[in-house]
């Protein structure tokens, strides 16, 4: 087998793509795709080249995002697509920005710097003063909350 490395640098991007549009979410997908070569690596002796060698990590890839979902079952994500189109329409984004109000601060400063400064969960950790393991969590259950508010928003609008 090729130098890890190279197989890293040749086969990342498309696993991360690969999670990325079973997911929905680009920063699960960073993290399963980081898991994903991980196992690759742990496992390297079960490959016997029977199989395309992105077949095999898209086949773990596969597993860790079973895996995932297994461990977070009651954590609905936000669909990217409706927060693409709260942003593009000002009554979305209106709405958006209100339920984020309802956050607690740091919730809310979490999802601020995630959506409008882009910055990774480390840098949010950094920024925040705490660590990326926080960052992440809080964000989650942050995108959660917001997921509720904006469905009671919408069933008082179709009530």
């Amino acid at each position: 087998m090729e130098n890890f490395e190279q197989v890293y640098q040749e086969h990342a991007r498309l696993v991360y793509r690969y999670l990325l549009s079973q997911c929905h979410d680009e920063f699960v997908a960073e993290e399963l795709c980081q898991e994903t070569f991980y196992q690759a690596f742990r496992s390297l002796k079960q490959y016997d080249g029977t199989c395309r060698l992105s077949t095999w990590l898209c086949a773990i890839a596969k597993n860790q995002l079973r895996a995932y979902r297994r461990k977070h079952p009651a954590m609905e994500e936000l669909d990217d697509r409706w927060l693409a189109a709260s942003s593009e329409n000002e009554r979305g984004k209106v709405e958006l920005l209100r339920a984020m109000q309802t956050l607690p601060a740091p919730q809310r400063d979490i999802v601020y710097l995630r959506m409008y400064g882009n910055l990774s969960f480390a840098q949010i950790g950094d920024v925040l003063e705490k660590n990326e393991t926080w960052a992440r969590i809080n964000f989650y259950r942050a995108k959660e909350k917001l997921r509720k508010e904006m469905e009671n928003n919408e069933n008082e609008f179709t009530a």
